[in-house]
């Protein structure tokens, strides 16, 4: 398959950026925001851009993630699955539709200046050229929006320089005229100014260095059209009062402002450039704004959540000439059915919701830790910036008004159904979500679906004698599993932690690639490069240990779930698994760690590889009230695998009797007697058990440790998922999990 050529330059993607969010935004809605919040209009249009910054550094994140063309829809599909992409598809293209039909309004305004035209007429007329425009495909359109952004943004300028240095103060006053309410309620509404900023994810593939560029261009161009946005409409309000932008020739607000701003400033000559400009800037909006509304429901035919009949092209043009009818057939009813401000409120909600799931996606993605989610960019201030773009998100659309709320209701209700009626029987695909999620996250996701069965690479079997070559399925008697997710710091060490607890018996290593179910697994079983060099690596270290070590390399959608049938084919005792120290264990959502200590059928050891190599003293840290003999047999193998010096460490509280103690060390040695296990008992006393095995910890070179305690209500709920002993540890550590 060919890859799309990266020739887009950062000043071109910000062009780009600008051109989706400079149209509606600034000649149209000024008049009925100033209507809402008065000579604070300027400030609406500065919060607005505040609250839209998270969803920028958030679809920035993403974007670098997953650097291909389908933006927001792929994102969210990805993250939520099936369900939640058909209702995102469907409030993604209505929001589009929505802006474009607004634009489509707006632009009849202007025209009404050069000659006089029923405003509906014309905007019908112009969706019909524009539909004309999508099917046959003109391919110079896309160019001439370059020229368009730059003839808007001059016109502006000019009107901006003229305009500050003629404000009259008393214009004004007073800033608020109905209050915060009114001010929030501005924000809600030029909310929708701003969507474009985004736009430029979905040609992620087109860009040189995206991983600097896309985020960067996202970023500039959001100051720079915030910028824009308020210092117009602050020179707007401070030339024009508010009473003549809020009665307008029909009677209502100003929907053509730039041009009464400009007819202020210049007389009628200025007035009808003012027209002009805004004209060639509404109807390019607007045509691209089908451009990219048209290909939602036909990428979710693609996908099979609605009909095939969405994915029909025109055979001469090659356009999907069957989603721009259905979509410039909706905008024909938003503009006959709907007034200006209903359609600007509704283009809002539908934006707002579809921003405030780009940041829930960002929080699932890192939270759940999937292994094909490697962003090169990462948001700043996580988790803070995205929980404030979602609860921001909440707001504004409480006051986007009940007929807003109760339409994105509808809308995701409609999408409900047609999942359940269609896209249910179609879809095999799910997203992380559904995978790690627990139940309270999960109950409007549908779960009746069967994994995948992952692709398998070639095996080899390493025996400690010599190297074979031998293709082989999963061994069905290995002791140990030892999964590779190629973020290792040593996978030998890491799979001579599992022959340690193997006790000579054969262990199976796995190097796994968890990709999107949008990928195809049979393109990318892991390359042979790689995978040679782990069998060589990982021969070299069975070679010297002499044991038997069977390894394979698997590419899977679903790592969780393939881990688990792994463990269940080969009836193993062990799994190990390199570690972090954390495991994020939550209500809604949690990492593959944490769905696998609540689903695997044994034992689990996971290791924090602190880069120590020899193991001659081992330190064993029962947690209070874990006495798990099993435990203690598991650290003696591992002792007389490193033929290693062990210590039982037990921590008591300052005031203990020397009675006391010497009681504990006597039931200790007892216990270590009554499991096999050969070594020495430390008792420290110490009112702080986490300082006392940190410096303990320095003196040995692996520290055993046991699972936490159960956890508490917050835990569960905010999953903070710490192992502060883990983290505190100066040497490597191996926490075993052992099942009842």
């Amino acid at each position: 398959m060919k890859k799309l050529e990266r020739s887009l330059s950062l000043p071109y993607v910000i062009a780009i950026a600008i051109g989706g969010m400079l149209g509606s935004g600034i000649f149209v809605l000024p008049g009925i925001a100033v209507a809402k919040t008065g000579p604070s209009v300027w400030l609406a249009y500065l919060l607005a851009g505040l609250c839209i910054l998270p969803a920028v550094l958030s679809k920035s994140e993403l974007a670098t993630a997953m650097p291909t063309s389908g933006g927001t829809y792929v994102y969210i599909e990805r993250t939520f699955g099936p369900l939640l992409g058909t209702i995102s598809g469907l409030g993604l293209w209505l929001s589009l539709l929505l802006k474009s039909s607004f634009a489509l309004v707006g632009l009849g305004a202007y025209l009404l200046v050069i000659a006089d035209f029923p405003l509906k007429t014309v905007a019908l007329i112009s969706l019909g050229l524009i539909l004309m425009l999508n099917i046959f495909g003109i391919k110079k359109v896309g160019k001439v929006q370059l020229v368009v952004v730059s003839l808007s943004v001059t016109g502006l300028l000019v009107l901006l320089i003229f305009g500050i240095i003629n404000i009259e103060p008393a214009n004004l006053e007073p800033a608020f005229t109905h209050g915060q309410k009114g001010l929030i309620s501005a924000i809600a509404f030029v909310y929708i100014s701003f969507a474009g900023v985004t736009k430029v994810a979905a040609i992620a593939e087109e860009i040189k260095d995206p991983n600097r560029n896309l985020p960067l261009a996202m970023v500039l161009s959001l100051v720079l059209i915030t910028a824009i946005y308020s210092l117009v409409t602050f020179s707007l309000v401070g030339n024009i009062p508010v009473d003549q932008l809020t009665s307008g020739a029909n009677g209502g607000p100003d929907i053509h402002p730039i041009y009464t701003f400009a007819h202020s400033m210049g007389g009628k000559i200025a007035g009808y450039a003012a027209a002009v400009i805004g004209v060639i800037t509404l109807i390019s909006m607007a045509n691209s704004g089908v451009l990219a509304a048209s290909r939602f429901p036909f990428a979710m035919g693609r996908d099979k959540l609605l009909p095939g009949l969405m994915t029909r092209i025109h055979q001469k043009h090659l356009t999907p000439v069957v989603t721009i009818f259905l979509t410039c057939s909706m905008m024909a009813l938003v503009i006959i059915f709907l007034d200006v401000e209903k359609i600007a409120k509704l283009a809002s909600a539908f934006k707002v919701t579809m921003f405030i799931i780009v940041n829930a996606c960002v929080i699932v993605l890192r939270e759940t830790a999937v292994q094909w989610y490697q962003p090169s960019y990462r948001a700043p201030l996580y988790p803070y910036i995205q929980i404030f773009g979602i609860i921001s998100g909440f707001v504004l659309l409480a006051f986007l008004g009940a007929f807003s709320l109760v339409v994105v209701l509808l809308i995701s209700v409609l999408g409900l159904l047609i999942y359940w009626l269609y896209g249910r029987k179609w879809s095999n695909r799910s997203g992380v979500l559904q995978r790690y999620g627990h139940r309270p996250a999960l109950l409007s996701l549908d779960k009746n679906k069967k994994a995948e069965p992952a692709h398998q690479a070639p095996s080899n079997w390493i025996t400690g004698n010599a190297q074979t070559d031998l293709t082989k399925a999963l061994t069905g008697n290995a002791q140990v599993v030892v999964p590779l997710f190629g973020k290792e710091r040593s996978p030998e060490m890491l799979t001579e932690m599992g022959a340690a607890l193997s006790e000579h018996n054969k262990l199976q290593v796995i190097h796994i690639t968890e990709v999107p179910d949008q990928t195809m697994l049979d393109a990318l079983l892991e390359d042979k490069t790689t995978m040679q060099s782990l069998n060589r690596r990982i021969g070299a270290m069975a070679a010297d240990k002499k044991i038997e070590v069977g390894f394979d390399g698997v590419v899977t959608h679903d790592m969780a779930t393939t881990l688990q049938e792994i463990t269940n084919q080969t009836l193993c005792r062990w799994m190990v698994m390199g570690w972090n120290g954390r495991e994020r264990n939550g209500i809604l959502i949690h990492n593959p760690i944490g769905w696998l200590l609540g689903h695997l059928n044994c034992n689990f050891a996971l290791f924090k590889d602190q880069g120590i190599r020899y193991i001659r003293r081992i330190l064993v840290c029962l947690r209070p009230g874990r006495n798990n003999p099993h435990f203690l047999e598991a650290a003696g193998q591992i002792a007389r695998f490193y033929d290693a010096e062990l210590l039982l460490c037990r921590i008591v509280p300052s005031n203990f009797s020397d009675a006391e103690i010497d009681s504990l060390r006597h039931l200790s040695k007892m216990l270590l007697t009554d499991c096999g296990v050969t070594g020495d008992v430390l008792i420290l006393k110490n009112d702080d058990p986490l300082e006392a095995i940190a410096k303990e910890s320095a003196r040995h070179d692996l520290m055993l440790i046991g699972t936490a305690a159960e956890q508490n209500f917050k835990h569960l709920l905010v999953g903070t998922g710490r192992d502060k002993f883990t983290e505190s540890a100066a040497c490597s550590v191996l926490r075993l999990t052992i099942q009842a």
